[in-house]
């Protein structure tokens, strides 16, 4: 292994073992994740570990210090079971960063310090350019296994690394109504939701019933671009907001 890092911004290595080949196709996803331990040394320890058999290519710290752990030519171990727009195994597709946040342990979701984002935004930077990775294709952790994973959280700012070129996303759209949709709808209204959602690229299936994968959908894409309101809720802004999406990527 390289005693020098890969990306072009400041960063010191720490090798993780928990790696392997990746399988065929190009690397063209970036995956955000929250560590949900105490310490972001705790974290590194564990990454390394190799009874731990999880990995990521980078870990970004509090004082947004980043570390390499698993060369991007190979297969870090981050994402698990994960979907996203038909497509599994998405480590061997993707590069995985951790960031260094108590997450759900304890204390519920916690923010994220200005300087830490930050070092995040300039790491997410350096790796779609250098991959060429589309802003779409930037996901959170719960995007691509909602019905297990919910970080990087709430309090995520995707907007925030949005205004700095990372990513896509969009401002929630002001709607007024009063119409929703829930878990245990059924007709063609919940079959048109679940298909915008297919489209984007959560892993739901197309059958006219609001159960409870297309609710963990749900809850994914409303803490992704609608984390004031989490509930899993198919509301009119969550629902418009999810229109406006796809109409900025030129999906109908």
């Amino acid at each position: 292994m390289s005693v020098k890092t890969e990306c072009a911004v400041p960063a010191r290595l720490r090798p993780s073992p928990n790696h392997n080949e990746r399988c065929a196709g190009e690397i063209d996803m970036l995956i955000l994740h929250y560590t949900a331990m105490e310490s972001a040394e705790k974290a590194v320890s564990w990454l390394c570990d190799p009874r731990s058999e999880v990995s990521c290519h980078y870990l970004v710290d509090e004082l947004g210090t980043v570390t390499q752990m698993v060369p991007e030519s190979r297969r870090a171990w981050h994402a698990g079971v994960s979907r996203w727009k038909g497509e599994e195994d998405l480590n061997s597709r993707s590069i995985g960063i951790e960031i260094s946040n108590l997450g759900d342990l304890k204390t519920g979701t916690q923010s994220y310090p200005e300087v830490q984002i930050e070092a995040v935004i300039a790491l997410a930077k350096d790796i779609c350019a250098r991959r060429n990775i589309a802003p779409e294709r930037v996901l959170g952790h719960s995007d691509v296994a909602p019905a297990r994973k919910q970080d990087p959280g709430k309090h995520f700012p995707w907007s925030q690394l949005a205004e700095a070129g990372v990513g896509h996303y969009l401002a929630p759209v002001d709607i007024d109504g009063s119409s929703f949709f829930q878990e245990g709808d059924e007709g063609q209204p919940i079959e048109a939701l679940q298909s915008l959602l297919g489209l984007y690229g959560y892993d739901v299936l197309v059958n006219g019933v609001f159960d409870e994968k297309t609710r963990y959908a749900m809850e994914a894409f409303q803490r992704h671009f609608r984390p004031s309101k989490v509930d899993g809720i198919a509301d009119p802004q969550s629902i418009a907001t999810l229109h406006s999406l796809l109409k900025k990527l030129k999906i109908d």
